[in-house]
């Protein structure tokens, strides 16, 4: 299924419910509040969100400008001890230098019944914390005193920003229920943003036009040398205003499931960007209406466009490089290998270079944007038709709309005859086509060199394997003992190397017998580890005595042993989420059992052969009986890395038929 058509999956038209609005104030706590023992809807939910209103506006004054002030009242309920985090705020702050934020917290209360009475504690300083997160932002965080089970707890904070392209994106849901939720923006005529609302459940939407005025101070500013004067005259700003309010009620908790690539993504939620500036007597300005204008100024920025045409600082070490090199294939990979060893990763995400790719180059380090730019330029200075990718991370949800801030990352993509080569020089066991699995998140934007763009699939379409041989005897005691031998190829190689790079082999190998019904491992070896042309192999020895039964004379065994799946991931009823593997795959495990001495199988699970609609997967269990040893073959295969809803039914039922199947043991009768 395309891309486009996934995200179609996720969106509902528009519309409108009926309700009477309630008004919602701080201070005004009630004991029929703190008396509710359990959510009316939601007798798991540890917390709730009694009311949440957010508010944004806009000041003005003559050396700033317009301001923009976003100003958020909240009141949560405690129901349980696990709710204690909700008590606690954290509010980010941009500190860039090309724009300022500050952040006040103010009335925050905690509310008790005491004795029937209402107790009342007010947050002190030593509860207020300010942090710093990196070099572009800050965290205001508070911790809310004297909360118990029961507890009310209530805040407002207020953001005072100069960046008015975009507004906080305002979340309708969470992870606790949520009684009422509301959003105003009072918008002035002079902005024009672009409201984009996703999620399952439509907010009430209402808007009224209105005169607005504001007074401010006005001093003239002084010509060439002449003296500033010290007399200000007070001016009146008239304008049209737009007030538009989106309000919600009774929304469910977001309930995390198996799977899921970010929750956010299907969140119910408004964000706003800003697209066109339009001031008296100036042209207007458009910013972002459509991908293209969005990759255009993207494009355009210094730290992005301009970085891709500096060559000078590494054109000699280049040459060296791709000396000797025919062929495209020959070239990018060396020049791709080169990046990844010449210049580490800073873990700072963005598609904007920080310090530049020349600093970065001769540092020896930089962020996303300063790494994979300089990747570009270089496979361009080789003579390669090659772009810079935008993309949105996982963890920073699917870029479902036009605007700047969809994107958080930048990958390399050189353009061939078969499709784009995929390259991301930030990890060390990236390979061509084999990104991250941040970076595995549906789509993203190519850029080529006149700032146009096309959409670029970062789904992965060839399946990552996992195959595992194993050759094992069962004593008569039921103890095992074996070999086994596992192969991994493409994402399941990624995974791997990440999890094993800063693990010593003794932790690796307690963790992995621990993690397998407690076996013994012995003469363990790994292969081809840092050669990531091949897959990455183990190969060990083990022994185990937790695997069978002994009832009646007869050996009760699971064949696939510690391989076994118990549980179905898959436990709700219905879903409202995408299943979301990240990429293709192929577990496949051939298995050898000698059987005892003095024994013969009384009983072996029947084969079975299990396809999904749609050429989705299949599950593949034949087992057989060759003169004293069993022969096992199994396939787990899933074919597409993303399952929408409408297969969640069948995508269940094959889980659970595969899993039954799974813990079907064989039987073995003492002769």
């Amino acid at each position: 299924m395309k891309c486009n058509q996934l995200l179609l999956t996720l969106f509902f038209t528009l519309s409108f419910f009926n309700g009477k609005a309630q008004e919602f104030k701080l201070g005004k706590v009630s004991v029929e509040e703190l008396q509710e023992k359990n959510h009316p809807t939601d007798s798991a939910a540890v917390a709730a969100i009694l009311f949440e209103k957010g508010a944004v506006n806009f000041e003005y004054n003559q050396n700033d400008g317009f301001i923009m002030i976003t100003e958020v009242t909240t009141r949560i309920k405690i129901y349980k001890k696990e709710g204690y985090d909700w008590a606690n705020k954290a509010v980010r702050y941009y500190i860039g230098a090309n724009a300022k934020e500050t952040v006040f917290i103010s009335d925050a209360i905690t509310y008790n019944l005491i004795d029937g009475k209402i107790e009342k504690t007010k947050l002190k300083s030593d509860g207020e914390f300010d942090e710093q997160v990196n070099k572009y932002w800050r965290r205001k965080k508070i911790t809310m005193p004297n909360v118990k089970v029961g507890s009310v707890v209530e805040f407002k904070y207020k953001i005072r920003s100069s960046r008015s392209s975009e507004l906080t994106e305002w979340s309708f849901q969470s992870s606790i229920p949520v009684n009422y939720s509301e959003f105003k923006t009072f918008i002035p005529e002079y902005f024009v943003y672009n409201p984009n609302i996703k999620g399952f459940i439509s907010p009430k939407i209402t808007k009224e036009n209105s005169r607005k005025s504001l007074s401010y101070a006005y001093r003239p500013e002084a010509s060439p040398g002449e003296r500033l004067g010290s007399s200000s005259s007070q001016e009146k700003l008239e304008f049209s205003e737009t007030r538009t309010t989106y309000v919600t009620e009774n929304l469910p908790a977001m309930k995390e499931e198996a799977y899921v690539n970010n929750i956010a993504n299907y969140t119910t939620s408004v964000s706003h960007e800003l697209s066109v500036v339009k001031f008296p007597n100036q042209p207007y300005k458009t910013l972002s209406t459509d991908w293209e204008s969005v990759t255009k100024t993207i494009y355009d920025y210094d730290d992005f466009g301009a970085e891709l045409n500096k060559t000078g600082y590494f054109e000699e070490d280049l040459k060296v490089v791709i000396a000797g090199l025919s062929s495209p294939e020959e070239k990018f990979l060396a020049i791709f290998n080169y990046v990844k060893e010449t210049v580490k990763w800073n873990d700072y995400y963005g598609y904007s270079c920080n310090d530049g790719v020349k600093k970065a180059y001769k540092d020896k380090t930089g962020n996303v944007a300063e790494i994979n730019l300089m990747l570009t330029a270089m496979l361009r200075y080789a003579g390669l038709t090659a772009n810079p990718v935008l993309v949105s991370t996982r963890s920073n949800g699917i870029a479902f709309f036009p605007n700047r801030t969809a994107f958080n990352y930048v990958i390399a993509a050189i353009e061939t005859p078969k499709g784009l080569v995929l390259l991301d020089a930030t990890d060390r066991f990236s390979t061509p086509n084999i990104l991250p699995l941040r970076a595995l998140n549906w789509v993203g934007r190519l850029i080529r060199n006149d700032g146009t763009s096309v959409e670029a699939d970062l789904i992965p379409k060839a399946p990552s394997n996992d195959v595992v041989m194993m050759n094992y005897e069962i004593d008569t005691n039921g103890q095992v003992s074996g070999t086994l031998k596992r192969q991994r190829t493409d994402y399941n190689a990624i995974i791997f190397r990440e999890n094993i790079k800063d693990v010593t082999e003794d932790a690796y190998l307690e963790k992995l017998e621990n993690d397998n019904n407690k076996i013994e491992i012995s003469e363990y070896s790994r292969t081809n580890e840092n050669d990531l042309k091949f897959p990455i192999v183990e190969n060990f020895s083990f022994s185990g005595s937790n695997f069978s039964e002994n009832i009646g004379g007869a050996i009760y065994i699971n064949p696939m042993l510690f391989f076994v799946e118990e549980q179905n991931p898959f436990k709700q009823e219905n879903r409202a989420y995408p299943v979301d593997y990240g990429f293709p795959f192929i577990d496949r495990y051939t298995v050898t059992i000698k059987i005892p001495e003095g024994y013969k199988v009384e009983t072996i699970p029947a084969p079975l052969l299990l396809n999904m609609e749609d050429n989705l997967g299949g599950f593949k269990f034949m087992i057989n009986t060759t003169g004293n040893s069993i022969q096992l073959v199994v396939t787990h295969q899933i074919n597409v890395p993303i399952v929408v809803t409408d297969y969640y039914p069948m995508l269940k039922q094959f889980y659970q038929k595969m899993i039954e199947k799974q813990n079907e043991k064989i039987v073995l009768r003492k002769v």
